[in-house]
């Protein structure tokens, strides 16, 4: 039974982190801010315990430079990268219209990936 008590509360203390993040988060960038609070709580119940809130709904996952990234609201995530330097790009959408009559639904997220070479390497 204590274990259960100790599981609730590192569920507490882990969702009270998460609920603090205004931006998108990897399980990395959660796991520091919790071990502050609870070194006892390892990074694989990190994982676990997010998994679980995307499968609830509960939060939303991207991919981004080849990791998972999460955020709270269902955002739409979009970047450039630059095939010169790798440097990845953060940017915004507001709206795919342009795909409304191609795509046989609803839009609610999405997310893009441009390659090519950034403006301060072309100029080199």
């Amino acid at each position: 039974m204590a274990s259960k008590t100790r599981n609730t509360k590192q569920k507490e203390i882990i969702n009270k982190e998460v609920n603090r993040f205004k931006t998108f988060f990897t399980a990395e960038d959660l796991y520091e801010k919790v071990k502050v609070i609870d070194k006892n709580i390892g990074l694989a119940t990190i994982y676990r315990f997010l998994k679980t809130l995307r499968k609830n709904g509960n939060i939303f996952s991207y991919t981004c430079d080849g990791k998972l990234i999460y955020s709270k609201e269902n955002k739409s995530h979009c970047h450039f990268v630059c095939e010169e330097t790798g440097k990845v790009i953060h940017f915004n959408i507001d709206s795919l219209d342009f795909l409304k009559d191609k795509i046989p639904g609803s839009i609610t997220s999405f997310q893009i990936e441009v390659r090519g070479i950034c403006t301060k390497c072309s100029k080199s």
